[in-house]
């Protein structure tokens, strides 16, 4: 669902277009002033803003000039009841991508709409397609409904009926398999084998014969004719994880592979041809490997058909609810538990954590959490979070943007951000977070209730 901020200090107009556009499909917000919609922008992404272009305090040119250099990729349509040749000519030239005047027809503001998403790369296909899946909990067998997410979902569904190789990116414990999995599920290729490597599990020597095979007597132990991983997954896929670990012989015979669709068995004489689809994956930036000589540059270019960059957890924090929801219902049936739940200030600490570990790391602290809670919802003392990772965010802005700043929302951004940190080295105790920011404990319970916190 493509997302749109509505600015406009006429109320009436804000709740017309947000009426309007909602019934079109679109995911709504709106703000009656710049300063209010630079703070939304600044939190989360949008894929058009309209704007009003007479508003107190900072005009919609000026605001223009903040959202593109914040986002430069957020397209902005400028709706004002004094049109000027001059002041549509300014606005082009700050990157707005239409100009319109408040006695617009509807027809024609839709019409721009459409143009602007359907140029920004949203179609009503994707759009559709996005729609249906916010509304769930997740795309196949992954979880969440983050924007990040969607547009890993939109991607899955573009390329999944291609036969187009595809290179997975992302830090290790992201889900990147899973990726793979949902890729294949979705391809006409998804009653056919769909086999996995870990490239950098297996010695160079094992690693040979599991992808290609060998003949009976090709060396010790090779009592009998094998196949190999690409012969097992003909018409189907090929998933080989870290392939960044490929040593430089098997790269060349991975290259034959992708280019010839043809190999030998260690020991063979005979060429095999299959027709498989490769999806690799790794946490490397394989780009760099390139540069240094590790990794062959043909086999790259070769692999990396359609690059899908999955997002680290600390980048989709509200899919954390929802994937620590799903960990506590399976390792409470594993451990025949009846943890139902996990309460408001421990799920508070899971979101403020920055995961360097990601959804590999949030399944183990929960199912830890689900072995060792002795009630029926999930505690905060039975949360075992590293106190090794710290995260940025209590320093101050570097400098005052030219739309100004709020002291009070700065000041109580940090002060959160320290209660937070307090609490999780204190493993939710209040009365020791309290000690170690040396303030009381009434203190403490005033300011974590007047700043959100959950208890």
């Amino acid at each position: 669902m493509a997302k749109i901020l509505v600015v406009d200090d006429d109320q009436g107009m804000r709740e017309f277009l947000e009426i309007m556009l909602t019934q079109e499909g679109y995911g709504v917000s709106s703000a009656s002033d710049a300063a209010k919609a630079l703070t939304r922008c600044r939190k989360e992404a949008f894929d058009l803003i309209i704007t009003d272009l007479k508003m107190p305090k900072m005009d919609g040119i000026g605001f223009l000039r903040e959202v593109k250099d914040l986002s430069p990729e957020t397209m902005v349509i400028l709706i004002t009841a004094y049109a000027s040749g001059e002041t549509a000519v300014t606005a082009m030239q700050e990157g707005a991508y239409d100009y319109i005047e408040k006695d617009f027809a509807i027809d024609d503001l839709k019409r721009i709409i459409r143009d602007a998403l359907a140029k920004k790369g949203i179609t009503r296909d994707d759009a559709l397609f996005l729609k249906e899946v916010e509304g769930a909990a997740g795309f196949g067998n992954m979880i969440g409904n983050s924007r990040e997410m969607l547009k890993v979902y939109g991607t899955i569904k573009k390329v999944a009926d291609t036969p187009a190789n595809v290179l997975i990116l992302g830090e290790s414990g992201t889900g990147k398999e899973l990726v793979a999995r949902a890729i294949h599920a979705n391809s006409a290729r998804a009653t056919l084998p769909f086999m996995v490597i870990n490239c950098g599990g297996i010695p160079e020597t094992l690693l040979e014969s599991e992808l290609f095979g060998y003949i009976k007597g090709s060396f010790t132990g090779a009592y009998t004719d094998k196949p190999g991983l690409f012969e097992m997954a003909r018409g189907g896929t090929v998933f080989l994880d870290e392939i960044g670990e490929l040593p430089p012989l098997l790269q060349v015979k991975l290259l034959r592979v992708v280019q010839e669709k043809t190999f030998r068995r260690i020991g063979g004489a005979e060429d095999i041809h299959v027709d498989v689809r490769i999806i690799s994956a790794t946490n490397r930036n394989l780009a760099a490997n390139v540069k240094s000589g590790s990794f062959r540059e043909d086999l790259y270019y070769r692999l990396n058909v359609i690059p899908l960059h999955l997002p680290p957890l600390r980048e989709r924090r509200e899919d954390i609810p929802a994937l620590a929801r799903h960990f506590i219902e399976k390792y409470s049936r594993e451990f025949a538990k009846e943890i139902k739940t996990i309460s408001a200030y421990a799920l508070e600490l899971l979101v403020q954590y920055p995961f360097p570990g990601n959804i590999r790391e949030l399944e183990n602290i929960i199912e830890r959490s689900v072995a060792l809670e002795t009630s029926n919802i999930i505690l905060p003392e039975n949360l075992i979070l590293s106190q090794d990772v710290q995260e940025t965010g209590t320093e101050p802005l570097s400098q005052i943007p030219d739309g100004g700043v709020s002291l009070n929302e700065e000041l109580a951004r940090i002060e959160k951000t320290l209660i937070q940190r307090a609490l999780l080295k204190a493993q939710g105790s209040k009365s020791k977070a309290a000690e170690l920011l040396k303030i009381s404990y009434d203190s403490l319970h005033y300011r974590s209730e007047k700043l959100g916190i959950g208890a």
